[in-house]
């Protein structure tokens, strides 16, 4: 990402999605690695992810959250909901995101749960369609997240003066 997002680190809090156990085998014998994602989120719209690689599941989730904390993203949220519906593909996971209204609660599958709890959305309607891989799941959320504009956003990519746009 171009811009830099400003968040405190401290309010960030990372949340463990899927950990992989993967073997090499080798003339030695077998060598287990861990392979863990996780998505890093402050609960008020900022959220990113990571994988972490490790021979131990500890050092692999701190990896990963080291490595979320490098990507972030801003995603809007509008009185806890997203703001449209917004589709995407990654890889072979597919996934709907529609807004929902207050007290929905976050209607989503494993991994796209964690995505949306992170970033503080409270009421959603997801669906996961295609390959259910948390990798590509949680890629295709955020995704997803990042197409997503406000009317904020719409207002000054058009060039028009928020006052128009709020006045009715």
């Amino acid at each position: 990402m171009a811009n830099r997002i400003n968040v405190n680190v401290e309010d960030l809090k990372d949340r463990l999605v899927a950990i992989n156990r993967v073997v090499k085998v080798t003339k030695g014998g077998r060598t287990f690695t861990f392979a863990a994602i996780v998505v890093v989120g402050d609960g008020k719209g900022v959220i990113g992810y990571g994988l972490g690689k490790a021979g131990e599941v500890t050092a692999a989730i701190a990896k990963g959250v080291e490595a979320a904390k490098k990507n972030l993203i801003q995603v809007p949220v509008l009185k806890g909901t997203v703001p449209h519906e917004q589709a995407a593909r990654f890889g072979g996971a597919e996934v709907l995101i529609l807004p929902a209204s207050e007290g929905t609660g976050v209607v989503a599958g494993g991994a796209m749960r964690a995505v949306f709890e992170s970033v503080g959305v409270k009421d959603v309607l997801a669906k996961s369609k295609g390959s259910s891989n948390p990798h590509n799941l949680v890629k295709a959320t955020i995704k997803a997240l990042s197409e997503m504009r406000d009317a904020r956003m719409v207002a000054q990519q058009r060039g028009v003066s928020l006052e128009k746009v709020f006045r009715g």
